[in-house]
């Protein structure tokens, strides 16, 4: 997989939508984020001609953003290219740091990672992406380094399946209806019926495996995070190479691990929801 295949679908994406319609819409905002929003792994440095291109702005209207994100210190600028700076971080700590999730699953993550010498990780669902939002990487198994805020398409990963699989009916079919579903890899399943299916099999067993789906020698289990209430606030997994543990070894060494994880995890977040 390159970094091509895991880039958000609004990253680069035009900001023109249904949404400009309501009087609340503030488009020149809207703008200004897809301007923050063209910046990615693959393109990190661009031209002016580069932004503009990729968020559907004229020149001229790509122009005054950039050069007003400069000066506020979210951009930075040399020789007609063009950057995001550190401080653009601000923008996704304060979200963070407004989530007890995090702080709550570190601990989890380091025990269970510890346990089973793997990776593991949290995340949620965005659109129709999941993000990372906690992360204890054991060793690098994939192309692309996964950090905090990293994103994949929901339907080709454990942690989204799990997600997508607690969405109400309506919801559900509002993503299928949006979704280019595609294979990311042979192994991928990219047929709606056949995905229906696997998230009903998800929701009832109450964990998810994905073999291969979103990278070649990739396998992870997922298992839902809960709320006070019983709601399914995020997504906990552990990813490993394919050769390191069969599909049986799987289901007998690492899913027990993983539900008793999401399970002490979704206590402490009831005790913090109180």
């Amino acid at each position: 997989m390159t970094h091509g295949d895991v880039v958000s679908p609004s990253a680069g994406a035009t900001v023109e939508s249904d949404r400009s319609a309501s009087p609340d819409f503030v488009q020149s905002l809207a703008r200004g984020l897809s301007v923050i929003r063209a910046f990615d792994a693959r393109r990190p440095r661009q031209s002016l001609s580069d932004v503009a291109r990729n968020t559907g702005l004229t020149r001229a209207t790509a122009r005054r953003f950039l050069h007003t994100l400069v000066e506020l210190g979210y951009v930075d600028t040399a020789d007609s290219v063009f950057w995001l700076t550190p401080r653009v971080l601000d923008l996704g700590y304060s979200y963070l740091s407004a989530l007890p999730l995090t702080d709550l699953a570190q601990p989890h993550l380091e025990k269970l990672s510890t346990r089973l010498g793997e990776s593991s990780s949290v995340a949620v669902l965005d659109g129709a992406d999941i993000v990372y939002v906690g992360r204890v990487q054991v060793r690098r198994i994939m192309t692309i380094g996964i950090t905090i805020g990293t994103r994949f398409p929901a339907y080709a990963t454990s942690m989204g399946r799990v997600l997508l699989a607690a969405l109400p009916a309506e919801d559900l079919d509002a993503y299928l209806d949006a979704t280019d579903l595609r294979a990311l890899t042979p192994h991928g399943l990219a047929e709606e019926g056949a995905l229906r299916a696997e998230l009903s099999r998800v929701a009832e067993q109450g964990w998810c495996v994905v073999d291969q789906e979103l990278e070649p020698g990739l396998r992870s289990v997922a298992a839902p995070v809960h709320d006070r209430g019983g709601a399914v606030r995020a997504a906990l997994n552990v990813s490993t190479h394919a050769a390191r543990y069969s599909p049986e070894q799987l289901h007998d060494e690492l899913i027990p691990e993983l539900l008793a994880t999401a399970r002490a995890l979704s206590a402490d977040l009831a005790i913090v929801n109180r």
